[in-house]
């Protein structure tokens, strides 16, 4: 009985050590094929080896083939290291483990299945790498709520700085695609996310990307269909260039949801452009939304934006979601401008801009902004309340915005 279980234990020790080659700084990780007792292989341990060993001044090599991973991956020391994913990693089916181990990442008690963190950090997936998160399991459980607590974020950048992540595809990933936080100097380009429930269950909180206390992003050439905002710029974020992407089924370009934050600490965003940006049947294009907290939102710019059927093309509220406090927030939003914003909108409202009456928006531009509503006959309104400056901005307001106005419509107004 001994020997057998004996031979078993050298048996799996062997195909473990079997996945992982190293060669000089290079660790090469090949899946794994068989997994114990019946059950499907946890390549897991092999990649964080691969980490441990290479991941300081060195190499890491994930070949082609089906990675199975079926436990978090926190990596928040890496140093100088490439990263090359030539397979497919697929996040396990065991959603009551991932509830109850996902790493936490403070932002609303939100969590991640893999985290990582450090410096000189270079991914690359060469167009071949895809990333399945089994998300209609997720997207079934979850009933169409919102936030569920546990379901993990595919991947995080933490306290990263000097960061490259290119050429990776996305499917069906189990919450947010990827988080950006306490994180500088971050280059993500040639990403492709889609996220589609085949169910009755909505996918619900399948974001881009979101970017938080984080500075020096930018993202270019994404294709991103997901269940709510494409890229959103959150609090604390400064210096971010958005370019090229199209966005499917979602918020689009977003800036927030700021001001909602522990004992009313501050949220502020400067320096944001959204250039170049496709809309395709989206609940809102260009738009601005923050809670009555603390803060501002300074120097943002939307240009060259195609709205595709989109509800609401631009829309800025000061109480998203609460329709509380809307004229007694004291987060400005100042200087953003709409440049070039052009296509249809599903019903007959162009623009809507609740700011608040405690802290006017100011430094608002329209240039080129014309939308048409998608059934060709109706006249696009531009509702606005609390702007200074109106009249000099270019802005066609046809009418006021009232505090509680909604950010997607279910017909013309």
């Amino acid at each position: 009985m001994k020997s057998a279980l004996l031979s078993a234990v050298l048996a799996l020790a062997g195909s473990a050590s079997a996945a992982l080659n190293v060669t000089g700084s290079t660790c090469t990780v090949t899946p794994l094929t068989t997994g114990v007792n019946g059950k499907e292989p946890d390549d897991t341990p092999q990649i964080l080896d691969a980490f441990k060993q290479c991941g300081t001044n060195g190499k890491v090599v994930l070949s082609e083939g089906m990675f199975h991973i079926g436990q978090v991956m926190d990596l928040k020391n890496l140093n100088n290291v490439d990263l090359e994913i030539h397979g497919t990693l697929r996040w396990s089916s065991d959603i009551q483990y991932w509830l109850r181990n996902s790493i936490g990442v403070e932002y609303a008690q939100r969590s991640t299945a893999w985290r990582i963190g450090g410096q000189d950090i270079r991914i690359r997936g060469f167009g071949k790498a895809l990333f399945d998160g089994q998300g209609q399991l997720w997207y079934d459980q979850n009933r169409g709520n919102s936030n569920q607590m546990g379901r993990p974020i595919s991947l995080t950048l933490w306290h990263a700085k000097n960061v490259l992540i290119d050429g990776i595809t996305w499917r069906q990933a189990q919450f947010w695609h990827t988080f950006v936080a306490y994180s500088e100097n971050i280059t993500m380009t040639n990403l492709d996310m889609n996220a589609t429930s085949n169910s009755q269950w909505s996918t619900v909180n399948t974001d881009g990307t979101d970017t938080w206390n984080s500075k020096d992003v930018f993202i270019k050439n994404w294709t991103v269909t997901c269940g709510d905002d494409c890229i959103a710029v959150k609090g604390n974020s400064t210096n971010i260039i958005v370019e090229d992407v199209h966005c499917y089924e979602s918020g689009c370009a977003t800036i927030g949801s700021i001001g909602n934050n522990p004992g009313n600490a501050p949220d502020f965003v400067d320096n944001v452009l959204f250039n170049n940006i496709k809309c395709t049947h989206s609940s809102n294009a260009a738009w601005v939304k923050t809670y009555s907290g603390n803060g501002h939102v300074k120097n943002v710019t939307f240009s060259n934006i195609v709205s595709e059927n989109v509800n609401q093309p631009i829309y800025v509220t000061s109480c998203i979601y609460t329709a509380r406090g809307c004229d007694q927030s004291r987060l400005p939003i100042t200087d953003v401008k709409w440049i070039n914003v052009t296509g249809t909108s599903r019903y007959n409202i162009a623009a809507a801009m609740h700011c608040s009456a405690s802290a006017p928006c100011a430094g608002f531009s329209f240039q080129n902004v014309s939308i048409t509503p998608l059934d060709g006959k109706s006249t696009p309104k531009y509702l606005c309340s609390n702007i200074n400056g109106q009249a000099s901005s270019g802005i066609p307001c046809t009418g006021t915005c009232p505090a509680d106005w909604p950010q997607q419509l279910s017909g013309n107004r």
